[in-house]
Order: C-alpha cells, then structure tokens, then sequence
C-alpha cells in the first residue's frame, strides 16, 4: 500500500526519533539508579526535597521544562555558556538538545521504577552478603543489582518510551528543525498543520505505535528472562 510508504523525510524523523530515545535512556540510566538509591535507602535532610525536585517534571507543563532548559542550557545560560565556551558543547537546538530535554522527562519515570524494585529487595540478604567480609559496594553489585534487574529494565523501557514521545519540552527546547532537532511527535505535528497532511501524520503515528509495542514486548520478555535466572540461582 503505497500510502504507508515513508518518505525520506518521514524516515530521518524516525531514526531520530529512536537515536535520540536511545542515547536519552542511556545518558540518565548511572544518575537514575543513584538518584533510585538515595531515595529508597537513603535518610537524611533534603530527602523530600530531592524526591519533589526528581519529579517535577512530571508535574510541570512540558514547555516550562523545556523553557527552562532553554535558560539554563541555551548558548547564553549559565550552564550552556558555560560547556560552550570550555568545551565547545551546545545543547540548544541540537539533536543532543532533544536527548537532554527527552532525559529530564523521563528521568522521573525511571527513578520511580528503579526505586520500587530496590525497596522491594529483601535486606536481609544484602546483610549476610556483609556479615561474610564483602565490603558495600561489592554487595550492591552482587546481590542488590541482580535483583532489582527486572526494574531497571522496565525503567528503561518506559524511559525510552517517554522519550519517543515527548514533545513539548523538546520543540521549546531545541525547536522543530527538519533533519536535526524534528523527532517522530514533532514530524506528526507538522504534519497535522498543513492541508493534506493527514495522510503523513497517520503513517508516523503507525510507526510510533509499532515502536512502542515493540519496546513494551521486549521489556516483558526480558523481564521475564531475568526473573527465571534469579529464581533458578
């Protein structure tokens, strides 16, 4: 059917849209299981203060995040000034611009998961791990890790999630720019507001389903994986 048929257009949208998700989930995954970490074992001032600053995302209007990345990561913001002028790195409107407003969103997500299954974890066992000499980080990596795999994995999958679908922050962020910055939510956008359009938003918004179809089958799968080798150990 030659309708479903991408352009070349639609189809580095896509890629994007998938390399921007991908490196998204990746750059917060070390913070989000440290940041996982504190909150559920972790007890001291600011704890509150932590958790409602790791959230805020998800309460904030999407653009409010993103016009504050603007104002801190922009070229003239204290922090984008910064990285640009010592290190030559610039956020704003850049592909890496989308993967870092992508991270912000969904780093909420991901802590959240990561943090459910580490209070899930029995200490207990982490406790015989350290009566028998291993020192704490040796336990995490051993017994606490491989048991809250499973969270992480799902974290990582509705991170990744959330990333293909975010567009507010992004588009306030790093703009719409067609081939750099334009990822799947902005292209179906676009799309949505010239004549004839339809046709185009219709195709996109298929493979953005497909797409999360997929990540939530493998997530179980893996899942499930996991669960079966730690139950079999």
């Amino acid at each position: 059917m030659s309708w479903l048929e991408l352009s070349p257009a639609e189809w580095t949208a896509v890629h994007l849209s998938l390399k921007v998700s991908f490196w998204a989930m990746i750059a917060s995954l070390p913070l989000g299981i440290i940041v996982a970490l504190l909150l559920a074992r972790g007890r001291f001032w600011g704890h509150s203060l932590l958790n409602g600053i790791v959230h805020l995302p998800l309460v904030l209007p999407p653009v409010v995040t993103g016009f504050i990345l603007l104002i801190l990561f922009g070229r003239r913001g204290p922090i984008g000034a910064f990285l640009d002028q010592y290190f030559g790195i610039v956020f704003s409107f850049r592909w890496t611009g989308a993967v870092l407003a992508c991270a912000v969103m969904a780093f909420p997500l991901l802590v959240r998961s990561i943090r459910l299954s580490i209070e899930a974890v029995d200490t207990r066992l982490e406790v015989a791990a350290g009566t028998l000499g291993a020192n704490p980080v040796w336990v995490f990596l051993t017994v606490t890790l491989p048991l809250i795999l499973p969270g992480i994995i799902a974290g990582m999958v509705i991170a990744f999630a959330k990333a293909m679908g975010e567009f507010g922050a992004t588009i306030t962020f790093v703009s719409n720019i067609p081939g750099e910055t334009q990822t799947l939510s902005a292209a179906i956008y676009t799309f949505t507001q010239v004549p004839g359009g339809d046709t185009g938003a219709m195709r996109l918004t298929i493979v953005a389903v497909v797409i999360a179809m997929a990540a939530l089958l493998v997530s179980e799968l893996l899942a499930r994986g996991v669960a079966r080798r730690i139950a079999a150990a």
